[in-house]
């Protein structure tokens, strides 16, 4: 019989957090597109724990009845706060842009919810935590919740910075962290790689880890229209650029478990 550690482990294990240190990386539309991806072959939900700041269903066009504040409130359980992408193919909680409540949640507030969602985990087989510019306590906490943090960056220096700041306090908290490195908005592969070879440098010398990297996503105008449209990018154009990076990126991601 599995024990309830046995089976919070294996859940667990079914999480992907994404991070970015920085906003405007792309961060929360990279999340959308690898849910979808995952959900061509996997039971997939896509959790936006952007406690604040949240735009998932914004980007998506959705209206929803219920969310994280609900839940928050003591309005709904994160289960009733699961709402189908009917054009994504994979489930959503949403957050609320604009409520300060969630943001500030108190460490105790925020294990009972990440609980429940470890809980919820067992009927999915992955989950994406789409999680907050910064590398505020909280962010980090939701992070360590994860089996595998995915990093976006650019060539931004600042983006770079602000990566491997997240990166370093998160090793930090936990030596064995599972982190992975995706660069989103380069102008090809090699200057993307380029990109991730600057960000590693810094973490071999200073850190002494090599988090790998999951993949290249070139600059797309596809994207921005899809953003637009409020439609996933592999409804509206599957085989974009973007896309198509996307889906090396699941594959990759695939191929390291």
């Amino acid at each position: 019989m599995m024990t309830t550690a046995t089976a919070a482990k294996a859940a667990t294990q079914r999480i992907l957090a994404v991070a970015s240190g920085k906003g405007g990386v792309g961060k929360t539309w990279f999340s959308v597109t690898l849910a979808q991806t995952l959900a061509g072959s996997h039971r997939t939900l896509l959790f936006d724990g952007d406690l604040g700041l949240a735009n998932i269903d914004v980007q998506l066009g959705l209206t929803l009845d219920r969310d994280l504040a609900s839940v928050i409130s003591g309005n709904a359980t994160l289960a009733q706060a699961v709402a189908p992408c009917p054009h994504g193919g994979f489930d959503v909680i949403a957050g609320r842009s604009g409520a300060g409540s969630l943001a500030s949640l108190s460490p105790a507030r925020l294990s009972n919810l990440m609980s429940q969602l470890t809980t919820l985990a067992a009927s999915y087989q992955r989950i994406i935590l789409d999680l907050g510019a910064g590398i505020e306590p909280t962010v980090r906490t939701l992070a360590s919740y994860a089996h595998t943090t995915i990093i976006v960056t650019t060539d931004d220096p600042t983006a770079l910075t602000d990566a491997y700041a997240f990166t370093k306090l998160t090793a930090l908290r936990d030596p064995n962290a599972d982190l992975a490195i995706v660069v989103n908005l380069a102008e090809n592969h090699q200057q993307g790689r380029r990109t991730y070879d600057t960000l590693l440098k810094a973490c071999q010398n200073f850190l002494k880890i090599s988090p790998p990297l999951l993949g290249v996503i070139r600059r797309d105008r596809l994207v921005r229209e899809a953003i637009r449209a409020q439609s996933p990018l592999l409804t509206r154009s599957p085989n974009s650029p973007a896309a198509a990076d996307v889906e090396a990126v699941a594959r990759q991601l695939a191929a390291l478990k």
